[in-house]
């Protein structure tokens, strides 16, 4: 019993330091320094590194935990019978889960062979749902799947200031208007050729 309540107390402040490390990266940028997340976990110090050796490290976790959620929410939006239902489900999870929040710490750490694995199983579960609904006419045929990925990443931002319902509104409001944007035919060109995927990638370094 005092091992499972061990574990069971290491697994509460491993959460605890997750999520604190989301929220103060995705706030105060991401040379915020670790004590402030220990801080905000309620956590000591030598709790948070013999967790993590490393920023780096945590930030790989966090990344990971982002990629895992994405890929969740596309097997959820691929579930959905209705493409138009599920493409907007995905989008609105990604969205609510900030996924994309991380996107600026790319190239500024090394990627794990489990976040590659990750990234790409997320990419290739996209793929299909972004397919899906252009066979079904819904979704206009210049989007790609990684205009919505970028989409997605724009919504992830935090807002200035501290959070509140205000701030909540308008975001609900701009997504239902971009979402509105998604649909097919589409009436406004769009500029430019669509995003590469090497691009993409390659904004966090080379696969090894």
């Amino acid at each position: 019993m005092a091992t499972r309540g061990r574990q069971a107390e290491a697994a509460r402040n491993d959460l605890r330091l997750l999520q604190a490390a989301h929220e103060v990266f995705t706030t105060q940028g991401f040379d915020a320094p670790v004590s402030a997340i220990a801080k905000q976990a309620g956590v000591g110090m030598g709790s948070l590194y013999r967790r993590y050796r490393t920023k780096e490290e945590l930030l790989q976790r966090l990344c990971l935990i982002a990629m895992e959620r994405v890929v969740e929410a596309a097997e959820a939006a691929l579930a959905e019978e209705d493409p138009w239902a599920g493409l907007e489900l995905y989008v609105r999870t990604c969205v609510a889960l900030r996924s994309g929040a991380l996107a600026p710490v790319a190239g500024t750490i090394e990627v794990t062979e489990d976040m590659w694995r990750t990234s790409r199983k997320a990419t290739e579960l996209a793929d299909r749902l972004i397919s899906r609904a252009h066979e079904a006419g819904v979704l206009r045929g210049d989007v790609t799947m990684l205009d919505v990925s970028l989409l997605i990443e724009q919504f992830s931002r935090p807002a200035p200031g501290p959070p509140s319902e205000q701030h909540q509104h308008v975001k609900q409001r701009l997504l239902a208007i971009a979402l509105d944007g998604l649909r097919a035919p589409g009436r406004t060109e769009l500029p430019g050729d669509p995003p590469a995927l090497e691009w993409y990638e390659g904004r966090w370094g080379e696969r090894s």
